[in-house]
């Protein structure tokens, strides 16, 4: 059997991030064979990536590459906030969302055989962390814009990340508003976006909690009464109505008009949102996460 050298190990250990002990028991198994070892790892990797596939990944990061009119957001999860962390993971993160920009894949089924700059498929990179790292890991979801306009992509914290298509403005102008979404969540971009449903709801709501005297008064101040409120509300759920928050005098309407431009539309995510997360303490997390 050929002599497993600690610089073999080393070697193993740097092609493919697995632990010591297992680069050198894949080592001793292929008869210091390298190529064979690395396979063997690999293999492995997707093992131990189907055994984890069934824990739940509340945590994670979100991701974003962007070229000119061109850029994309992924959401990776994990188990813990510990990997999430974790700089080969963030490293992983950041790969994938270049792999998805270059590559052109419309969805995450398409971008698991897109290649990353190390000529690994996405699939097979994230097979490979859940063997280094000990938990499950999944590319999630992913939105993209590609046109000719100014798109912002912006991540705050690596937890939310937002796209913005702005027709006209410039490039700060697209960041502002991705920074102001990323802040405030509007769930709609205009007025003219506000269902008809939720418009209508809301004014059965306001007209209720009048008093009997406001509702006594003729029809056309009861409406206009109405209108007021109504107009409100559909400001603080579109992106247009709110106050920028970089400036708080005006609204988002005002400063994108003043710029002649126009948002053509907007994309958020946030990391593990609709995922219902198990619960644990910061030591069960350290130990789980330091399981191979």
């Amino acid at each position: 059997m050929a002599e497993i050298t600690a610089s073999l190990v080393k070697d193993l250990r740097e092609r493919t991030g697995a632990g010591m002990m297992e680069c050198k028991k894949a080592l001793t198994e292929n008869n210091g064979d390298i190529d064979a070892a690395a396979e063997a790892l690999r293999k492995s990797g997707l093992a131990k990536a189907d055994k984890k596939a069934s824990r739940v990944t509340a945590e994670g990061r979100v991701a974003a590459a962007g070229n000119g009119g061109n850029a994309v957001l992924v959401e990776i999860n994990s188990e813990t906030d510990f990997v999430a962390k974790d700089g080969s993971f963030v490293a992983l993160c950041d790969a994938i969302a270049a792999a998805a920009l270059s590559s052109g894949a419309a969805d995450v089924e398409a971008l698991k055989t897109a290649k990353l700059a190390s000529g690994e498929t996405v699939e097979e990179a994230r097979a490979a962390a859940i063997a280094k790292l000990g938990e499950n890991i999944q590319v999630r979801r992913m939105v993209r814009v590609d046109g000719n306009n100014n798109v912002a992509a912006y991540v705050h914290g690596g937890k939310i990340g937002v796209l913005v298509e702005l027709a006209g403005g410039d490039a700060d102008l697209a960041r502002g508003l991705a920074m102001h979404i990323a802040a405030m969540n509007p769930p709609h971009n205009k007025a003219s976006d506000v269902p008809a449903e939720f418009v209508a709801k809301e004014k059965e709501i306001e007209l209720a909690k009048m008093s009997e005297k406001d509702k006594a008064k003729p029809a056309e101040i009861l409406e206009k009464i109405i209108s007021g409120k109504i107009n409100k509300i559909v400001n603080e759920v579109t992106l247009y109505g709110q106050p920028y928050v970089l400036d708080g005098d005006k609204t988002v309407e005002a400063v994108v008009k003043a710029a002649g431009a126009d948002v053509l539309g907007f994309q958020r995510l946030v990391v593990g949102e609709g995922i219902e997360k198990v619960q644990e303490d910061y030591l069960a997390e350290v130990a789980k996460a330091m399981q191979v």
